[in-house]
């Protein structure tokens, strides 16, 4: 469980004295596959995560990273798309109120493009250098971006990358800080004036109101509730303990429906992470979900793209990888 203590803070002097919708020019390696459906009940793909695999839906269209940088509109071909300069694409994010912003995280540094991914700026002002494993978008301000590094902690931007502040260290978990696998902003009151952040890292899921007080235990009710009770209650259906959190998103069109990818397999909340379903066995890479329906998902696996249009309970092959 997530302690309640405050959160250490190496970097409180230092951040006090300077003053986050969840993807290379190379198409798919394999062409499209015909839409077949896909066995949700096959156990989970052992393999350890792809480095550089990512997905963001920008309106109707989607932008995957995966052995390069592709974009397909509607039922159209897919098309490749330039790579932004900094290594790696390791995640995406998408804003449905600024069509075309696609921001990358990247493994050295943050780009944002402007026009779907067509063409990208470099966006590191600020930051150190270290990979930024996790992106987010913030809810209700497309300028507001959040950005996770590797060993470090969770950065914050209030003009769409061009500077960077740290925001939070690493949550405190077991004994040791841990790094953020994942990021969503998520449109709900916290009861603090603002709404969340929440974070998967390699024990689980985990959150913190974006005035950035705390880390917190997910639970019902708002972060004043969990700061009076002083430990989170047992979720009746909590996402399985111990299992890292590989990716996260949040509908835009309904914030309270949250789906997890985990090494288990894809999971869905209806009431903003406090009870979890499982809707698949297979291991996804990255996920996303449509701004104007919740219930289109799209989901990369190590084989290729998958798509839902029933909130993940059945499956179709999209493209082959």
């Amino acid at each position: 469980m997530i302690s309640y203590l405050s959160t250490p803070t190496r970097r409180t002097f230092l951040t006090s004295a300077s003053a986050f919708l969840v993807v290379a020019t190379v198409p798919f390696s394999r062409p499209l596959g015909a839409e077949a459906d896909v066995d949700h009940g096959v156990q989970p793909d052992a393999r350890s995560s792809t480095a550089g695999s990512a997905i963001a839906f920008d309106g109707d269209a989607l932008i995957v990273a995966h052995d390069g940088l592709s974009r397909r509109d509607g039922d159209e071909a897919w098309s490749p798309l330039p790579a932004p300069a900094g290594g790696n694409i390791l995640a995406l994010a998408a804003h449905p109120d600024r069509p075309g912003r696609i921001v990358a995280g990247l493994a050295d540094g943050v780009a944002l493009s402007e026009d779907g991914g067509r063409s990208w700026e470099g966006r590191r002002q600020g930051l150190p250098d270290a990979p930024v494993t996790a992106i987010t978008m913030a809810a209700a301000k497309p300028d507001t971006l959040y950005a996770a590094l590797r060993d470090d902690g969770l950065w914050k931007s209030e003009d769409a990358g061009r500077s960077w502040a740290f925001a939070m260290d690493r949550p405190w978990l077991a004994e040791a800080e841990r790094d953020l696998t994942a990021l969503a902003s998520v449109e709900l009151a916290t009861g603090m004036g603002g709404i969340w952040v929440y974070a998967g890292t390699e024990l689980g899921l985990t959150r913190v109101p974006d005035c950035f007080c705390r880390w917190q235990d997910v639970q019902p009710g708002d972060a004043m509730d969990a700061l009076v009770s002083g430990a989170a209650p047992a979720p009746h259906a909590p996402l399985p303990g111990g299992e890292p959190v590989i990716a996260l998103v949040s509908a835009a069109s309904l914030a309270s429906r949250l789906y997890a990818a985990l090494p288990s397999g894809v999971w869905v909340s209806e009431d903003a992470g406090v009870v979890w379903a499982q809707r698949s066995t297979f291991r996804a890479e990255a996920i996303a979900v449509h701004p104007g329906n919740a219930d289109s998902v799209a989901a990369l696996t190590r084989d290729g793209l998958i798509q839902s249009r029933d909130g993940g309970k059945s499956w179709t092959v999209a493209a082959n990888l």
